[in-house]
């Protein structure tokens, strides 16, 4: 019980720094819109890395491959989306506010769709792989759809592509796209909670626990590791088209797919937090990203040695992240029952 009232009240809490804090420091807005990002990337990067003990080190692909999917419908619905893109501006854009709202409806609806019919597709063939092998196959893939995406023209190749201007006063824009990361990192947080605790739950941390063991049980294990996959990439497919309607403009290896910047930070993240923990990730990413923000702007130049400084203390003194060692420090406080008794006697005997 005491539990359910501390998760209550720290979503209580995080909707009312959600509300509350952008009207406090609207010049901050637009980082802030990024912190929901990076609590969304740790929650569905956790799904499969701390849940399931699947370190992918390429989810940023779903990231990207929403991104490009709700630019290529949005576009699409008004012009032809190869001349729209085309070096030499063949056309002159010109989006009503009706186009640009339907086209950003249905487009962020496609990227979730699109980023998950991918992870479906190459789940089975990726997810057979373990250990390290599964890591250094999943950042191969997401360096090689960056690579593809680079030289399709249709998409405009390196070249990027201009996302539709936001029909709206200055400013107005990015309040609009922090609402809706706040609200997705939320209810992605919600529902993948809400999933832990059912037999899918269950299933994913038998297969982190001893993958034969489950197999040999009766779990359909590699069908249980595409149906994470999948879920992960829904939410980071509506994260990319979202995104990259705020950034306005996207480009293949630094806005849709940076493996070498969110694709790592969304590991490391969730490995500060407590990775296969419910919260850790939530607080990997608020505190990593405020981090992040204060040395970039105090300490330029700087900014990569004191993110990796982090990581090494993090690895070094704090593998099980600061909310697992939390947990091992005050376990009633998380609902975690120890039988003193059984305590006892483990500590007498290892006296003896």
């Amino acid at each position: 019980m005491k539990a359910r009232n501390l998760d209550m009240t720290v979503y209580a809490g995080l909707i009312a720094a959600g509300i509350f804090v952008p009207l406090l420091f609207p010049a901050f807005t637009s980082q802030m819109a990024v912190m929901w990002l990076m609590v969304l990337m740790a929650v569905t990067w956790d799904m499969t890395g701390g849940q399931m003990g699947y370190n992918s080190l390429g989810n940023i692909a779903f990231f990207g491959i929403g991104m490009y999917a709700s630019a290529v419908v949005q576009i699409g619905l008004v012009y032809d989306v190869m001349e729209y893109t085309a070096a030499f501006g063949a056309i002159k854009v010109d989006f009503t506010v009706s186009q640009y709202w339907t086209g950003l409806l249905l487009g962020i609806g496609f990227g979730g769709v699109a980023a998950t019919v991918f992870a479906m597709l190459v789940g089975p063939f990726m997810l057979g792989l373990r250990g390290p092998y599964f890591a250094i196959g999943t950042l191969g893939l997401a360096v090689a759809v960056a690579e593809m995406v680079s030289g399709w023209r249709y998409v405009g190749g390196g070249s990027g592509i201009s996302m539709p201007v936001f029909p709206g006063e200055a400013g107005t824009g990015s309040v609009v796209f922090y609402v809706m990361l706040f609200v997705l990192a939320i209810v992605s947080h919600m529902v993948i909670r809400a999933i832990y605790k059912t037999r899918f739950g269950l299933a994913v941390n038998a297969i982190r626990d001893d993958e034969d063991k489950a197999e040999a049980m009766g779990i359909h294990t590699n069908r249980y590791k595409v149906i994470a996959w999948m879920i992960a990439a829904f939410f980071m497919g509506i994260a990319g088209a979202i995104f990259g309607n705020m950034s306005g403009f996207i480009e293949p290896l630094e806005v849709a797919f940076p493996t070498a910047t969110f694709g790592i930070f969304m590991v490391a993240m969730a490995l500060v937090g407590g990775k296969g923990t419910v919260w850790g990730p939530v607080l990997g990413a608020i505190l990593f990203h405020i981090v992040k923000e204060v040395t970039w702007t105090h300490l330029l130049g700087w900014q990569w040695v004191a993110l990796g400084a982090i990581i090494i203390i993090n690895i070094v003194y704090f593998q099980q992240g600061i909310l697992g060692w939390a947990q091992d420090r005050w376990p009633s406080l998380f609902g975690v029952t120890v039988d003193e008794k059984t305590t006892r006697s483990g500590q007498t005997e290892a006296a003896e």
